[in-house]
């Protein structure tokens, strides 16, 4: 049995559980017979893929900057586990909010951790950052020990929201609960609408006949399907779960190097499956942003015995296909795609 069914019967807390990959994970969760409660802010875009779904799930609207509403939201819930996802998380936008960007990925990320602190429920927590998180200057491929940092809002936020899980881990080493991260980024599949990303951006082209525009053509970035990053954040779970202190430390969550993609070469290839994608190359849109971006996922494939399930190419597919069908027939393929994900998802022990 998956995760050998230790989610079912369980109570799960999601912070960002309207979000892309929020939304993704509360629907796996609930395929796996948990107990989904969600806290987050309104539906962040129109259409959406959490209210499309209509999940069976605690639906909670709150701030990460409301302390005492999020700690009653988690206090009433009671639950064993805690994915915090929510987060500022466009490249683009946290140069123009900056300060909102800090308030909600650092100051959220401590009132998460207080919150549970606070609540006897919680065993363990399973912190969301970002590949980014690491200070940039090498082309080599970050290892959870490299130094961490960002030349950007966004990046330094996910460093700070880092080093915020580490004090809190070393701090209150004989609480109760287990503390472990996740650095991962560049996510695709279905049911993300937001602003400034790749596949959404070039979806919305296909659907509305405009051409969208590559920002850094070049850079390459570690693309993988959502449920990739989603089957490890849980196998990680599991293993908290089971009280193993071990690995409650920091994870990276990326693809290997043969699906280490440019944009302009995902962008080629998600054409091939909708020829009526059109876009268009600016080069050096942003020049702040990171031009590469690599992880080294050595770790997380002996010890967790993670591996890609659905390798590049077949992810684009995936999501092309996830965004045609809806467009279409105005139907989900999200558990159709969950349950063959997870037909063969193995892990290596």
């Amino acid at each position: 049995m998956l995760f050998d069914g230790i989610y079912k019967d369980r109570p799960v807390f999601v912070t960002g559980h309207t979000g892309f990959k929020g939304t993704w994970l509360a629907a796996w969760l609930t395929t796996l017979g948990s107990r989904v409660c969600g806290y987050a802010l309104d539906l962040p875009t129109k259409p959406n893929h959490f209210s499309l779904l209509n999940l069976p799930v605690q639906d909670i609207r709150g701030n990460l900057s409301d302390f005492a509403a999020l700690k009653e939201a988690i206090r009433q819930s009671e639950p064993e586990i805690v994915f915090h996802l929510a987060a500022q998380a466009i490249v683009s936008l946290s140069f123009q909010q900056p300060i909102e960007t800090f308030a909600v990925n650092i100051l959220g990320t401590a009132h998460l951790l207080e919150a549970c602190r606070q609540t006897p429920s919680v065993q363990a927590v399973v912190v969301i950052t970002s590949d980014k998180c690491y200070l940039a200057g090498t082309p080599a491929a970050h290892r959870e020990s490299d130094p961490l940092g960002g030349g950007d809002p966004y990046s330094a936020s996910k460093a700070c929201a880092e080093i915020v899980a580490g004090s809190y881990r070393q701090s209150f080493s004989d609480q109760r609960f287990l503390i472990a991260t996740c650095r991962s980024g560049n996510a695709i599949g279905g049911g993300d609408w937001a602003a400034d990303r790749l596949l959404p951006d070039l979806v919305r082209s296909a659907v509305g006949g405009e051409t969208a525009v590559l920002r850094m053509p070049q850079a390459v970035r570690p693309w993988q399907h959502v449920l990739n990053p989603l089957a490890g954040y849980l196998r990680l779970g599991q293993r908290l779960l089971e009280g193993r202190s071990d690995f409650a430390e920091a994870w990276n969550f990326g693809p290997g190097k043969k699906d280490h993609w440019t944009v302009d070469k995902v962008a080629r290839n998600a054409k091939k499956h909708w020829s009526d994608v059109q876009y268009e190359i600016v080069p050096e849109m942003n020049p702040r942003e990171v031009s590469l971006l690599t992880l080294d996922t050595q770790k997380t494939r002996k010890r967790l015995g993670w591996n890609l399930h659905w390798l590049l190419p077949e992810g684009i597919q995936k999501t092309i296909s996830w965004y045609r069908h809806f467009y279409e027939s105005g139907k989900l393929q999200t558990f159709e795609q969950i349950a063959d994900f997870g037909q063969f998802c193995k892990f290596g022990d």
